[in-house]
Order: C-alpha cells, then structure tokens, then sequence
C-alpha cells in the first residue's frame, strides 16, 4: 500500500503543484479523486443518495435509489445491508482545509466533522482543519447489495421509467462515500476576539494539544458510526457500480 507521502507526490505530479513543507489543500484533493464535499451529512447517510446539483451547490433530496428499487423486508435488508458496507483505506493523503476554503464551502463544513464554530471565521488570524487517516465505502457488482442493486435498477428504469425520468436519471447517486480517521484543529486569534470552537464529543475522542486564548489546536478522532464528509456521484442515468 501507499504511503502518505507516497501519495502526496503522486498527486503533486498529477496536478503539477509543490507540495513542498505542506500538505494538499482540499480543493486539489477533490480534484484529484473527482469527488465532492457533502451538503451535510449524519452516522445514517447512506450510499445510493440521490442528490440535486444546481450548477452552484449540491442538494440531497432525502431520498435513496434504494427506496425506489426495494420493498418490505427485502429494503430493510439492503438498507442494513448499506448501512455496514466496509470502510477501507481511500488512495487519499492527509489534507488541509484552509481558512479560504472553509469560507468558501461555508459553515456546512465544520459540522461534517462535528466541529462547531462559535464567531466570525473572518477574525481569525489562522484557521485550518487538517484531515487525517482517508477511509471510503463503495458499492460494487461483485458483492452484496451491489449485485441486486445494480440488477433491481435495470429492471426498474424499464418497468417504472416515469418514475426514473423524474427522480433520478437526471439527478445523482453517491457511488462512494469518505470519512476522516481524526481530524486537527489550528485556530489563532488576537486576544479577546470573540472566536471559539466546540465539538460533539459522541464518538469522538478530543486531545487538546494548545488551548489557549490566542491559540487553539485539538485533535479529534473518530470511532464508532461516522459520519461521511465526502462523496463520488454519478448522474443517474450514468449509474453502474464499479
């Protein structure tokens, strides 16, 4: 397997950045890999979403491929089924979301990792999160559910084609899902600016490395059901399960 660094040079001559004395940021990361940052996300979001993209921001709709397809027991079967698919370790080095960036993605991003920002992000000196330890799921045509997944949505974009047309051949399905191992904190700030952060601490074991009123790094690691950041779609009428 690949180490971190490894792959860090792997994506600097894929892109042609320097990498040198910093990590990937999260935008070429994204890049890299063609995947994307999750609206929102919880422990229950599951693989086969279906989402909406309004050429700006991506939108769920709160359904699943799977509710179309299924029924009964054989749903809730596929559903556990989805819900414990394995993580394995993603082809993804440690990354870093900056201070821009999480200004750009907005505050959905913090609260992908149960991180809560309490002030303006703008009157830090410093602010960063650094994403530790890629791990993803995925369906595929070799095993369960993806075998009737795949051979239930043939059937179904022939049988219930309406159906299909209007909720998800032009719509997209999460393929792939990504989660963070831990996650690290940087914040600086001049004394007395109303900026802190906190956590949701289910699952989640904080270290708090410097506290202080100027400087704050805490690291965050995950265990039990996680919650995706990250996600690969594909348009639904493109939908095929690798």
């Amino acid at each position: 397997m690949q180490t971190n660094q490894q792959l860090s040079d792997l994506i600097a001559l894929d892109l042609g950045i320097n990498l040198i004395n910093r990590r990937p940021y999260a935008k070429e990361v994204f890049k890299w890999q063609d995947i994307e940052l999750l609206p929102h996300s919880s422990t229950d979001t599951l693989l086969c979403e279906i989402y909406e993209w309004n050429g700006r921001n991506w939108r769920t709709t709160n359904n699943n491929l799977i509710g179309y397809l299924f029924s009964g027991e054989q749903l809730n079967t596929v559903k556990n089924q989805l819900l414990n698919t394995p993580k394995h370790t993603a082809l993804i080095p440690d990354f870093e979301f900056t201070k821009d960036s999480m200004i750009e993605y907005g505050l959905s991003l913090p609260s992908l990792f149960n991180i809560g920002i309490n002030g303006n992000i703008n009157s830090a000196k410093n602010f960063s999160i650094r994403v530790n330890g890629v791990t993803k799921s995925r369906i595929t045509n070799i095993d369960s559910p993806g075998i009737e997944i795949l051979k239930s949505f043939s059937e179904f974009t022939q049988s219930k084609s309406k159906t299909y047309r209007k909720n998800i051949k032009f719509n997209y399905l999460s393929i792939s899902l990504f989660y963070a191992e831990s996650v690290e904190i940087f914040l600086e700030k001049e004394s007395g600016v109303a900026l802190d952060v906190s956590f949701q601490t289910t699952n989640v074991n904080v270290e708090a490395k410097v506290d202080t009123d100027t400087k704050k790094h805490f690291v965050l690691k995950y265990s039990g059901n996680q919650a995706p950041f990250a996600a690969k779609f594909t348009k639904g009428k493109n939908f095929d399960v690798e």
